[in-house]
Formats: structure tokens, C-alpha cells, sequence
């Protein structure tokens, strides 16, 4: 069995490496969660791989501070919630059935919640967390 997954996670790790590249110039596909999924099927998939994709210049810039401190800046909340929303609005829009709609509109809320409630907020120079209390 492990002969068959391993693969299966290397490739997907492929194809989400690729596409989470190909989101740095295209601002329809999202990086961040791409990578992570990258960082998943890698580990997954291949130590190798993943070490190496760990110390690429990719890794650091998009990842490495959210994977070390748990937090974002609220410019990048601000960003990814913006691209988020435009790309759900779109598909409710196009959405006929209502059920669809509310569908869409849950995991919009959802997004939101869990980007402004969920994720810490770091300082925009990203070196210390925002307290909780004040």
C-alpha cells in the first residue's frame, strides 16, 4: 500500500508546487494554502522533497513565517480574504440554485471567521505576536 501512496502524494505535491508558483503571477490561484499543501504531500511523499522544498527561497518567503509564529500580518488577512471573497462572490454570482448560493456564502463566513478570529495577528514587521488582550 505504501507503494502506491507515496507516489500519490509526491505527485500531487507536484502539482501543487506548480500551481502555487504559477499563483505568485496569477492572482486567482491562492499561493499560501497551495504550499502548504505542498509541505504536506512532501512529507508525505518524499523526505527528500520535502527538505528541499523546505529550504527553497519559495518556502521562506511565502510560508516560513506563518508555519514558525502561527500568525500573519493583518495587510496579508486583509489580502487573502479580499481574493478569497472575489473568487466565492464570483461562483455565487454564476450559482442558480439557492442551495449552492448558501453554500458558498457559509464557507465565505467561515473564511472570514477563521482568518480574523483564528489566526493570530502578527505586527507588520512580523517579529512578535499581537496580545490577545489589548
Amino acid at each position: 500500500m505504501k507503494k502506491i501512496v507515496k507516489p500519490l502524494f509526491l505527485a500531487l505535491g507536484f502539482v501543487a508546487l506548480g500551481l502555487g508558483t504559477l499563483g505568485i503571477f496569477l492572482p486567482v490561484l491562492p499561493t499560501t494554502p497551495l504550499y502548504l499543501l505542498t509541505v504536506f504531500c512532501f512529507a508525505r511523499g518524499s523526505t527528500r522533497f520535502h527538505n528541499w522544498f523546505l529550504s527553497t527561497g519559495l518556502y521562506k518567503k511565502h510560508l516560513e513565517g506563518f508555519i514558525k509564529t502561527r500568525s500573519m500580518t493583518m495587510k496579508k488577512k486583509i489580502a487573502v480574504c479580499a481574493l478569497v471573497t472575489a473568487m466565492l462572490a464570483v461562483g455565487m454570482y454564476f450559482s442558480k440554485p439557492i442551495y449552492a448560493r448558501i453554500i458558498i456564502a457559509a464557507v465565505m463566513v467561515f473564511h472570514w471567521y477563521l482568518f480574523f478570529f483564528k489566526i493570530k495577528t502578527a505586527p507588520h514587521g512580523g517579529k512578535k505576536l499581537k496580545d490577545a488582550k489589548g
